[in-house]
């Protein structure tokens, strides 16, 4: 029992799990879906076979086997109901056989696992066995029974430990202890089933929709319309085969991801033994370093580990898609009380999956490596390392995508509602007629119920993400989680990084200020102090790859402009005679919490630290402050320039080792200030427009960056995101409370949280990090945050605060960023854009543009040093791809062209895809920060996804209403129908689904516009200007059909038609068939959304023709022209007078629908939401909490 009482349901609330409630199977003869149907079919036997006719019978056991059919099928669609019929919940976790797991928001649906209790091994000779272990797996992550929680934890991984418990580790001292970490987290590989074609069929086909289908077929049968019966069932088994061959494939592609089996050195019972990286454990220490394989291709770090001595440069684009390499090292000279971040603590981390450019082993550490690699601790394997999560997104986002599954529901049940009436009424007129057979009656009045819900409205929803999927793949941007493609359409409120991001990464270094009170900017070096130099040249993070300078643009930019040059033995000189040579002995790297780096030199046989940072941080550590410090910098970055404070520190006489071992702080305190380092930032040549674009269709834009509040303010303002005076949130200069300030310091005003919203509207605010600590304690985020225009100098978690606080208050957020240090706020926003250094996008407006974006991401992709490619076993090198690439062979016969051609043509269609299935990311195009990724040096990626978005949501809004309204029209012909004895024919009904399917598909197909316009599209279904266009529009069909009818009838002799008859052409038929077809032709052309989102209808030139062979084959056929036609579908001559009046009446029926649709788009525009009032019951909300 759990020590704290019993329960059945536990709370977890994780980021993947929500809730878990225990079950215990049911024995097979006590399940519900078994005893019930026992008695009933007992019955059946004992009491109806013998008391009534056996006809009658065979419907009441046919309708029981359906029954029970269907009863079984719902405990395979439904998780909660299989729980109910097949499980019964217990509320002793040692009385439970399996769980159902109730996923967080978005992480998927409901899974029952089973439960697993094991005993574990406690890796100690003395106690074989320790305690009992209860667990569960779900989405190949382990959940743990804890008891003193009482909940479940996901297992733990020894990742959260001081660094003094790393430094001390010398792996496992046994092999029982080995075994027992074995049996705790498993071996490292990435093993999941691969699925067969045959399974993912058979997934497909029990699906709820795909069983209705083929039900609705099967009573097409029934009723004798073989042709559409059909058409229609070999539709759907091409698509749904369609469907699981593009799953069949993506998996194919995940599962040739695998663990490196490179073999590594590990340290096992106190020596150094071979082991290949899939036996890897979590607490293993190992020595990594570069190696390759026979093919000279470089391997990849096998787990997550943390370097406890020696540094090793790494290429992590398989992750980040970020191509500069990154400099790792170890963490010797961090605080041994200090416990480990591994999102804070990146720069000592190699994580699984990326690639080691070059290492430096260390050889002062305590354990010696035997080959000379880099001595690390493995953190995490599997499924737990970045790559596998990674992997774990990829692989559980591969599920089906529709845009809204909820909505959907609701408007199917609210036409079947309708549908039920129609059918009510036959049933009650049918029953009045006792000639009538009772088995047709209600074999009509369930094709009535059926007609209403569309059996394509699945494919439909998929096709228009897919549409939008594909579109963006060819744009070079990557979709990982596609239901997040209907939320771009929704969004409300962007928000962007700055640099990297809007500002360009190649800076522009202008020289140095602050040495004299002049205040003028020396750029002659010659005129600057010796040390000010040797500081900029010597204090950086820049190393070499393979003989090639690589790192941060700002370091190169410093040491280009002091002219010195930097050698690979780490040592820094003037390139002109004269300066002294300086040697780094020990590097502190930057990290965005300190928001400096410094590093440990040598000059001649002196020691000095010299330091670089923001200035506000280095005021603090200055022994002697100069006067103007402050009003320097500020000076510089109202200008919209990054400075830099620049200070060094002699340091006393010591060896080389006792140097290197200097703890950080020791070397960052007591400084002499150098002087500031001034760069210019410039802007992207499109940000302004782009953001200018953003704006002007109804978004509020939103600056978020680590970078200074005035340079922010300065950038903010030339790329359209502040356009009225300005005011600082800032600490009051008297030290008490908080003030607003504006950057020329003119306009102070006192901070009262009540007052914002009021400010907000005349000023824009600009809020700093340093007063992110006050709002949280005085709770009044929620009351602030939603108002600014501008945050500077925040932390990467508090950027993930704001993005929080803008989704509490009930905005749709869009967070476009660079996919290092923006992790949290892009998986916290809506709708997250990585933007990857690549290459510049092709111009939308271009008609070519998909294929020369497509030549244009090559030379991103394999400057990406081969990792996609490579790592997903495409063994075709970027020269096959293009024939006339440098390297491939130029003397090719024709006919060798000639398949090339059309291999590449094949290689397209196959990449392309048709539409349904969405297409491929590979790792290496996605990144782990955020559910979009875009290989573009520029943030004009957020207006296609933005537009992609819109698209998506506009065509499945229109497409609800289309099928929404052939619906009722159809339920309404098969009722009138029916009771006047009509049936429809079966060519006619299979050239019905030809246009219809036609239609559909052109209509998914619909580009969005190039620019996007101020209009916004209506985010959800239910709104009254669906209601209000479904109702007007039905009302008008309605009226034709019926005036059609009764028309018809008036030519039509009184013949007597058998109600259950076969089917006979008459007038009333070729009558309502004809309207019928009209109507849904004009559905389509009146509810197709054009402008300002798509293509308008002469534009979208499929759908185009397809209205104008619509419009013309009804010509044709109504006025009688083709006569062989008109038999061939079983249509009667209509009388002269009668086609006149029905063309016109069409005429009439197609305007009223238009100008009534057209009028309801005017009066009930899509709106910016009224996110305020949200935000001001969040934030009294927030208040009573706290009270």
């Amino acid at each position: 029992m759990f020590a704290g009482g019993e329960m059945s349901r536990i709370h977890i609330d994780g980021k993947v799990v929500e809730w878990v409630d225990l079950l215990k199977k049911r024995h097979g003869l006590w399940r519900l879906d078994v005893w019930p149907f026992a008695i009933l079919y007992a019955c059946w036997l004992l009491t109806v076979v013998p008391s009534i006719d056996f006809g009658d019978a065979v419907i009441v056991f046919g309708g029981l086997v359906a029954i029970h059919i269907l009863v079984l099928l719902f405990t395979a669609w439904s998780v909660d109901f299989r729980c109910f019929v097949q499980y019964s919940k217990v509320k002793d976790i040692y009385h439970a056989d399996a769980c159902k797991i109730i996923p967080s928001k978005f992480s998927g649906s409901k899974e029952v696992v089973p439960l697993h209790f094991r005993r574990t091994l406690s890796g100690s000779s003395s106690t074989p066995l320790d305690a009992e272990e209860i667990y569960f797996d779900f989405r190949k992550q382990c959940f743990i029974f804890s008891k003193e929680r009482e909940t479940f934890c996901k297992l733990p991984y020894p990742s959260k430990e001081t660094f003094r418990y790393y430094l001390k580790s010398t792996g496992y001292g046994s092999e029982a202890k080995a075994a027992a970490a074995t049996e705790k987290w498993g071996r490292n590989v990435f093993e999941y089933p691969q699925p067969t074609f045959r399974k993912l069929m058979k997934e497909h086909c029990m699906e709820p929709f795909f069983v209705f289908q083929v039900f609705c077929v099967g009573l097409w049968c029934l009723d004798e319309y073989w042709y559409y019966s059909l058409f229609t069932l070999f539709m759907l088994f091409l698509f749904e085969s369609t469907m699981a061959k593009a799953r069949l494939k993506t998996l194919t592609e995940l599962r040739r991801v695998r663990v490196d089996a490179q073999t590594l050195m590990v340290h096992r019972c106190g020596r150094w033994v071979e082991l290949p990286g899939t036996e890897l454990l979590p607490g293993d220490v190992v020595s990594i370093g570069r190696s390759s394989g026979q093919n000279g291709e470089d391997k990849s770090v096998p787990a997550d580990m943390l370097i406890l001595a020696g540094s090793a440069i790494v290429n992590e684009a398989i992750l980040t898609g970020e191509s500069t390499p990154q400099w790792k090292v170890s963490i010797l000279g961090r605080g041994f009380e200090e416990k480990l971040s591994i999102k804070r603590d990146k720069s000592h981390m190699l994580f699984g999956g990326t690639k080691i450019l070059q290492h430096t082993p260390d050889k002062s550490s305590h354990l010696k490596t035997p080959n000379g690699g880099c001595l690390a601790i493995v953190l995490r394997t599997g499924f737990e390392t970045s790559q596998g999560k990674l992997m774990r997104t990829i692989l559980f986002s591969t599920e089906r995508v529709t845009a809204n599954s909820w909505e959907s529901g609701l408007f199917i049940l609210f036409l079947v509602i309708f549908a039920i009436i129609a059918a009510g009424y036959v049933l009650k007129k049918g029953l009045e007629d006792p000639t009538r057979s009772r088995y047709k009656l209600f074999l009509s009045c369930s094709l009535i119920v059926t007609s209403v819900i569309p059996p394509e409205l699945p494919m439909e929803l998929s096709i228009a993400v897919n549409t939008s999927l594909i579109a963006l793949a060819r744009r070079g941007i990557f979709c990982t989680e596609p239901f997040r493609i209907p939320f771009a359409g929704k969004v409300d409120i962007c928000c962007f990084d700055k640099t990297g991001t809007l500002t360009s990464d190649d800076m522009e270094f202008r020289g140095v200020d602050g040495l004299t009170d002049s205040m003028d900017l020396q750029s002659d070096m010659t005129n600057v102090p010796v040390r000010t130099v040797e500081i900029l040249a010597a204090c950086h993070a820049l190393v070499f790859v393979d003989y090639k300078l690589v790192g941060d643009p700002l370091e190169k930019a410093a040491l280009k402009g002091v002219d010195w040059s930097y050698t690979s033995d780490e040592k820094a000189m003037p390139k002109k005679g004269g300066g002294q040579a300086v040697q780094i002995i020990q590097r502190h790297h930057f990290s965005s919490y300190l928001k400096r780096m410094s590093v440990v030199v040598r000059v001649q046989e002196e020691f000095f630290a010299f330091v670089k940072g923001a200035p506000e941080t280095i005021q603090d550590r200055l022994t002697d402050l100069p006067s103007s410090y402050v009003d320097t910098y500020k000076k510089y970055t109202r200008q919209g320039s990054r400075v830099l404070a620049l200070a060094y520190k002699h340091l006393p006489d010591m060896a080389v080792s006792e140097a290197r071992s200097l703890e950080r702080d020791l070397v960052e305190n007591d400084l002499t200030f150098a002087g500031f380092a001034v760069f210019n930032c410039p802007i992207r040549a499109d940000s302004a427009s782009v953001l200018s674009e953003l704006r002007g269709s109804s978004h509020d834009l939103v600056m978020i960056t680590g970078d200074q509040a005035l340079t922010a303010c300065h950038v903010a303002s030339q790329v359209n995101i502040i356009s009225k005076s300005t005011l600082i949130l800032s600490p009051a200069r008297n030290g008490d409370g908080f003030e607003w300030v504006s950057p020329d310091e003119t306009d102070i005003i006192p901070y009262c949280e009540k007052e914002v919203e009021a400010l907000s509207c005349s000023y824009d605010l600009c809020i700093g990090g340093n007063c992110f600590e006050m709002l949280q304690q005085t709770n009044s985020i929620l009351q602030v945050i939603p108002y600014a225009k501008v945050f500077a100098r925040v932390a990467p978690e508090q950027k993930e605060l704001i993005m929080t606080a803008f989704k509490t208050v009930g905005r749709m957020t869009l967070m476009c960023g660079d996919g290092t240090n923006d992790v949290g706020a892009l998986k916290q926003a809506h709708v997250g854009v990585a933007l990857l250094n690549a290459v510049q996008p092709a111009q939308s407006g271009d008609p070519s543009s998909s294929q020369s974006s497509k030549s244009k991401t090559m030379p991103a992709k394999s400057k990406k040093s081969k990792s996609g490619s490579e790592l997903n076993g495409d063994s075709k090198s970027i020269s096959t791809l293009d024939p006339s690439a440098p390297g491939s062979n130029r003397h090719i016969t024709a006919a060798e062209k000639q398949r090339q051609k059309l291999k590449q043509l094949m290689d397209e269609m196959n990449e392309e895809g048709d539409g349904r299935a969405p297409p491929i990311v590979k790792l290496g195009d996605a990144s782990m920060a955020s559910p979009f990724t875009a290989k573009h040096a520029s943030v004009a990626p957020t207006i296609d996804i933005i537009r992609q978005g819109r698209s998506t949501l506009v065509t499945t809004l229109q497409m609800f209403k289309i099928l929404g309204l052939n619906c009722l029209a159809t339920a309404y012909v098969l009722s009138v129908m029916y009771l006047d004895g009509v049936k429809l024919g079966d060519m006619q009904a299979t050239i019905s689904g030809i246009f219809t399917a036609a239609f559909f598909l052109f209509i998914s197909h619909a580009r969005p516009l190039t620019t996007l316009s101020a209009a916004r599209p209506h985010p959800n279904i239910f709104c009254a200007y669906v209601f209000l266009s479904l109702l007007g529009q039905f009302a008008v069909h309605i009226l034709f059909l019926i005036s059609a009818v009764n028309e018809a009838s008036k030519y039509m002799p009184e013949e007597c038609i058998e109600p259950d008859s076969d089917f006979h052409p008459n007038l009333v038929n070729t009558v309502s068939y004809m309207v019928n077809m009209m109507i849904q032709t004009a559905t389509f052309a009146v509810n197709y959304m054009g402008h300002p989102f798509n293509q308008s209808i002469p534009e979208n030139k499929p759908f185009f023709y397809a209205l104008l062979a619509a419009g013309g084959f009804f010509t044709l056929i109504t006025s009688d022209l083709l006569r062989n036609l008109n038999d061939w579908m079983k249509l009667v001559p209509l009388p002269e007078a009668l086609r006149g009046k029905l063309l016109i009446w069409a005429l009439l029926m197609f305007s009223t629908c238009y100008i009534w649709e057209r009028l309801l788009r005017w009066a009930f525009p899509g709106r910016m939401p009224a996110w305020k009032k949200r935000q001001q019951e969040a934030a009294a909300t927030l208040q009573k909490k706290h009270l």
